[in-house]
């Protein structure tokens, strides 16, 4: 975008429909057709968007500065404002009582802030590219001026050649500043480049492999064999490592006891069918039978527990390697899912806070923006039905 293709803003066809339409702004909640147009892209959409989730007058759409809001709706609600009965305009003298100033913000952004100091009213143009719409001037903002210096805050100059000429003397300023950065660093530069030199020289030092050296004392000296060596590393094959909770030494050691009133399976055939009776339990392969009842009918001998026959097994333990990893891994998974859920709640939060934000940037109060998120759940809702 060159200023030699850039024309001023031809105020009175740029504003001439915006003024006429302040005062429905103030009093109706949808934006007239004839003034979106007008708007530019980001106004146009903040428009539109807004508008339609709102119950409030659409002209505090038009103004990013929330403070000033209520005084611009005062002026659009004043007789200021009123068409003439003939022409249908509002009468202004476009020469004499606007004041325009221009500033180019980067490459893309060309702005100008035209003054009406008789109505207190500040409209920022925006010189826009590739809208649909069309090319040109466009409305970016609608404000209140301020009366002692109504371009204080945006400064600018009178002409868009010197607002030109003023971005590339900056940009050039910035150019130079980081030239001078740049020399001042030359010197550590070529420290760093005498350093690297020095190194380097060790790179070209011909690689040779060392000699092997032996040992002076006599081999016999030493009396150890290739198969003594194997044996005494050998050893390290029955160390129980610190970290491995499975030992195979504690499964062969571990002695099986039956369940309770059960006992083992006798060798010998059974004498008295009649008194003693042996079920086998299919749950443990076989492995059990019932204990055998005590042969004598007194209550205090089976009290005592005299009686060699009585067997009071303990339940087989379950193992401990086994059970061990199985717990590990309960707590490794409930660890995940908990770590897991906290970070979407965090990521949820922290979203929410940036859109918040952006939304303030944007103009956009915290009741705005609760109905926004509100609408948006009420639609999610309706979605999932």
């Amino acid at each position: 975008m060159t200023s030699s293709n850039i024309q001023q803003p031809d105020v009175q066809q740029v504003l001439g429909h915006v003024l006429p339409s302040l005062p429905a702004a103030a009093l109706s909640t949808e934006p007239a057709e004839n003034v979106l147009p007008l708007l530019s892209p980001i106004l146009r959409q903040r428009v539109q968007l807004l508008s339609s989730s709102s119950s409030e007058p659409w002209i505090r759409l038009l103004c990013y500065d929330t403070s000033k809001v209520p005084k611009l709706t005062e002026v659009a609600k004043s007789d200021r404002l009123e068409p003439h009965p003939v022409s249908g305009e509002v009468e202004i003298d476009w020469d004499y009582d606007s004041e325009i100033r221009y500033r180019r913000v980067d490459e893309e952004t060309l702005q100008a802030l035209v003054v009406l100091k008789d109505l207190g009213l500040t409209f920022r143009l925006v010189y826009c590219v590739g809208d649909p719409v069309g090319d040109g001037w466009k409305v970016g903002e609608v404000s209140v001026a301020d009366q002692s210096s109504p371009f204080s805050s945006f400064g600018g100059v009178s002409s868009i050649v010197e607002a030109e000429r003023q971005f590339r003397e900056s940009k050039s300023k910035a150019t130079q500043s980081n030239g001078i950065t740049s020399s001042r660093a030359a010197p550590f530069m070529d420290e760093e480049d005498d350093d690297d030199d020095y190194w380097a020289r060790y790179d070209a030092t011909p690689a040779r492999t060392p000699a092997i050296k032996r040992s002076p004392a006599p081999q016999s000296a030493h009396g150890v064999s290739a198969t003594a060596e194997d044996d005494y590393y050998a050893q390290y094959d029955d160390v129980q490592p610190a970290m491995d909770n499975h030992d195979p030494d504690e499964e062969a050691n571990l002695d099986i006891a039956p369940p309770l009133g059960l006992g083992t399976r006798p060798g010998q055939p059974v004498v008295n069918g009649s008194d003693e009776e042996e079920v086998e339990l299919n749950e443990t392969q076989g492995a059990w039978t019932l204990a055998r009842a005590p042969r004598s009918p007194s209550t205090h001998s089976r009290r005592s527990g005299d009686d060699p026959n009585l067997v009071h097994p303990h339940p087989r333990p379950a193992s401990s390697a086994g059970s061990n990893a199985s717990v590990e891994k309960l707590e490794a998974a409930a660890a995940k899912q908990e770590q897991s859920d906290f970070g979407v709640k965090q990521h949820v939060s922290r979203s929410i806070k940036s859109l918040y934000m952006l939304s303030r940037a944007s103009g956009i109060d915290r009741e705005e923006f609760e109905r926004l998120v509100k609408t948006e759940l009420d639609m999610l809702g309706l979605m999932e039905e």
